[in-house]
């Protein structure tokens, strides 16, 4: 018996036992045209049996890299793309920078401190009232998304001066209505609503039928 424990490690599972032994069997042909010929008809399988590859950008060479990843880089055989190696497989790539801003008002944020930069740098006398308008409007939005309370345009003209020295000063008092989606309840939605119309159809109806009923029905004197 042939048990998975004796055979030699599968390098990628997705492509299953039959494609590695066919890879295997490329390593052993002499001829290196038959071996071309055989490289890309196992290339062509690999394509059908995962067709999912078919929607990653230039999939071809996806499935070249394989074929050499598969063989652990001994086959030689002519790739129409740039043959990898074990090097260029193992290197690391260089860490990115992570950028160092250090915002002054971290309730703020860094944008918001860029914008105001930009705002005091501005000559032009309405562009920088615009920028102010623009900024008090940002800051009073953020304060009613980590707030209950609603601000007051005092405490972000006094924060804002206290920002800017003085000055940014704001002229369109923005109001900002916080969005707090309130809590479902039955007896208070659709279900109360039809509940107290039937509950106030058959009072008001009750009562006028036995009204009607006692005008109606009169019993007669004799």
């Amino acid at each position: 018996m042939d048990y998975n424990t004796t055979r030699n490690y599968l390098s990628m599972r997705e492509y299953g036992r039959h494609i590695q032994k066919m890879i295997e069997h490329l390593l052993t042909i002499e001829d290196r045209e038959r071996r071309q010929r055989n490289a890309y008809a196992v290339i062509e399988l690999m394509g059908f049996l995962n067709p999912h590859l078919r929607n990653v950008e230039d999939f071809r060479h996806k499935l070249w890299d394989h074929l050499f990843f598969i063989s652990d880089f001994k086959l030689d055989v002519d790739s129409p793309y740039p043959i990898p190696t074990k090097e260029t497989l193992k290197a690391k790539p260089e860490p990115l920078p992570y950028p160092d801003r250090n915002p002054k008002f971290y309730h703020l944020g860094k944008n918001l401190e860029l914008v105001i930069d930009k705002a005091l740098k501005e000559e032009d006398p309405d562009k920088k009232q615009g920028f102010a308008n623009a900024i008090a409007y940002y800051m009073k939005l953020a304060y009613n998304n980590w707030h209950k309370e609603t601000v007051h345009d005092d405490a972000i003209q006094s924060e804002l001066t206290n920002i800017t020295g003085g000055e940014l000063e704001f002229t369109n008092t923005p109001f900002v209505k916080a969005y707090r989606p309130q809590p479902e309840n039955r007896d208070r939605g659709g279900y109360g609503k039809q509940r107290g119309k039937y509950q106030q159809r058959g009072g008001s109806g009750g009562g006028h039928r036995n009204s009607g009923g006692g005008s109606k029905f009169k019993k007669k004197r004799y």
